[in-house]
């Protein structure tokens, strides 16, 4: 029997990770950069964001919620699919959830990234980790194939949409009568100009604002962490508030975290902290949309990815001229080789 005839027998669960508690920070924060060209004094700055919760980044608690909510939704379209749980940075780690599911007898499984847009960090690393694990693992190790990515996906758009809909009216505002700046974590520019990274965010921010009726919005970017040689996406978020009230007064914004599945640290810190406090300083209106988190259109969105990969359905949902993704990445699908710094002349 080939890879392709034998029956998908599991459900995994990708993602990023993230520390619980202050003396996890450090050790995850030498995980996530090890081999990176990023500053020092970058990383000690991120790990006082940490500090300033505790310790503890909300991502881990969020996928045993979204594990839950998954579990639930297959059960009433009754899909016979353990899941399981994997991270790049934290426990638990692939190679061990990978031994679990051998020792389970799990033998092809079916992976949904919580990433919704293209990129080396966001697709390809994570393959990339996935093939590693299964070589630590052994000959025996299973299978792991993606499903599609749902950026445009009709229940994603309307899960942000609503997101946009609630956060307006926290403020008291309509869509159509605030500005609306969508938020993504920045990438190098090296990375996106090998991945549809900018594509996918530029129409899936446009198919909300469509959704919405938000005639005045833009995409910016946040989080970045390489040297400040580097070009990045750019604007910054907080720049772009700044120059936009400066240049025409605001009186009311609402932030969409588009490019997050979950309220991540840099959600928390630069959007809930650092944004507001600039929002604040300028009598700025702010209301920050949630996130996809385990919103049942999200989690519904998640089932029927799924269901297409099983063969249930040939309907392939997808709003917009893009249309359905690709279910298999092609071989140079995001590929990105990060630039180093020069060794310093002894």
């Amino acid at each position: 029997m080939t890879n392709n005839e034998m029956p998908y027998d599991s459900f995994l669960l990708v993602s990023f990770g993230g520390p619980e508690g202050q003396d996890d920070v450090m050790p995850f924060l030498e995980n996530v950069l090890r081999g990176k060209n990023v500053p020092r004094e970058r990383m000690l700055e991120v790990a006082e964001h940490y500090k300033h919760f505790g310790g503890v980044s909300p991502i881990n608690q969020h996928n045993r919620e979204l594990m839950a909510a998954i579990k639930a939704e297959f059960a009433s379209a009754n899909i016979d699919l353990p899941v399981y749980w994997a991270n790049r940075n934290w426990d638990p780690l692939f190679p061990d959830t990978l031994r679990q599911m051998r020792d389970d007898g799990c033998k092809r499984a079916l992976a949904f990234f919580t990433s919704m847009f293209s990129c080396y960090s966001g697709c390809r690393q994570y393959r990339e980790n996935i093939i590693a694990a299964q070589e630590e693992v052994g000959e025996d190790a299973p299978i792991v194939e993606k499903v599609r990515m749902g950026f445009n996906h009709p229940r994603f758009i309307e899960t942000m949409a609503d997101a946009v809909r609630q956060a307006a009216a926290s403020i008291d505002v309509k869509p159509d009568d605030t500005l609306v700046m969508f938020t993504a974590h920045s990438i190098p520019m090296g990375m996106a100009d090998n991945c549809d990274y900018l594509k996918q965010l530029q129409e899936s921010s446009r198919l909300v604002a469509d959704a919405v009726g938000a005639a005045n919005w833009r995409l910016v970017f946040q989080s970045r962490s390489g040297p400040p040689q580097q070009p990045w996406l750019e604007p910054d978020v907080l720049d772009a508030i700044a120059e936009t009230d400066d240049a025409s007064k605001l009186s009311s914004l609402v932030i969409v975290p588009i490019g997050f599945v979950s309220d991540h640290m840099e959600v928390m810190f630069d959007l809930d902290e650092e944004a507001a406090q600039l929002c604040e300083q300028r009598g700025i209106a702010m209301a920050r949309a949630k996130t996809a988190g385990t919103s049942p259109t999200f989690v519904q969105m998640i089932r029927m990815l799924v269901e297409e990969r099983l063969g249930r359905t040939d309907d392939k949902q997808a709003i917009g001229p893009l249309g359905p993704w690709h279910d298999v990445c092609p071989a140079d699908c995001c590929t990105y080789t990060p630039a180093r710094r020069p060794t310093p002349a002894s």
